[in-house]
């Protein structure tokens, strides 16, 4: 049985966090803090609030060791201070979007120039083709069935978002009917499946050591992205819930193959997904 090693939110003192929590292989052993009243015969009372027993000390260490939740802590007081003071966009004016007015200049190259518009298109398209390959691939071929699971539950969950909140489309919006979906037909804007497909291919990919086609992808998906951004395809909102839209269906997908499989080892029966489970 492998154990996995927590770096503790404050130093350790003699083997034990100070504020009370030890972590000893899979079990976490309350103490005590020293400040903790007893009567002598071993008998808590009530202890001080964690954070008054804070020093000087701890915080250093959480600045050096989390450093990562402290960039996050003082995020989030900067943009509490940007969203209280930010003047809002009004009504009838179009949405303000800072992946729009990055990409303005491709968006004026794309609009006088209809044929690299096309070829762009033409490629995305194939890059789409490419994810989809793949996804089905993993499962038809290698009998790993959980590619296939994530873009299922993600593009449902896109169709139930997309069709419940309707953006407008971008007054500068650039189609083509070779872009997917093919044939300059509706979409809906949020979330991107484009970027969402991407991911879950990728991610299957890192799993499976397929490092340099993992890194092929999210340079692709980069590229789209920009893309998507100067033809006004998609608002950067939509883009980066889909990055995140992969990860999470990514992962539910995970949990369930986890808990099919103990299902599975519980009542020795079998999966109808993938043929591997029949045999095994």
């Amino acid at each position: 049985m492998s154990t996995n090693t927590v770096v503790p939110l404050r130093r350790r003192s003699n083997g034990y966090h100070t504020n009370g929590v030890a972590f000893n292989g899979m079990e976490n052993i309350v103490k005590k803090t020293d400040d903790c009243y007893t009567n002598g015969n071993g008998v808590g009372g009530k202890s001080k609030a964690s954070f008054l027993t804070w020093t000087m000390r701890d915080a250093v260490y959480v600045a050096r060791y989390h450093w990562i939740p402290c960039f996050f802590a003082v995020g989030v007081l900067f943009f509490m201070g940007v969203e209280y003071t930010l003047q809002m966009v009004p009504a009838k004016s179009e949405p303000f979007d800072i992946g729009f007015v990055a990409t303005r200049s491709l968006n004026r190259v794309l609009a006088s120039s209809p044929d690299l518009n096309t070829l762009l298109a033409a490629l995305n398209t194939v890059f789409v083709a490419m994810q989809t390959t793949y996804i089905v691939w993993t499962w038809l071929m290698e009998g790993r069935p959980r590619a296939t699971i994530s873009a299922c539950f993600m593009f449902t969950c896109r169709g139930i978002l997309g069709y419940s909140t309707q953006l407008p489309l971008p007054q500068d919006f650039l189609g083509s009917g070779v872009d997917f979906p093919v044939g300059n037909v509706s979409f809906f804007l949020f979330y991107s499946g484009h970027v969402a497909g991407s991911m879950i291919a990728s991610l299957d990919m890192r799993r499976m050591q397929r490092l340099r086609l993992a890194m092929l992808f999210d340079i692709l998906n980069i590229l789209q992205s920009i893309r998507l951004l100067g033809t006004r395809g998609h608002y950067t909102i939509d883009l980066a819930v889909g990055v995140g839209a992969g990860i999470l269906f990514d992962s539910l997908a995970g949990k369930y193959e986890e808990m099919m499989s103990k299902r599975h080892n519980l009542a020795n029966g079998f999966s109808l997904i993938s043929k591997d489970s029949l045999v095994n």
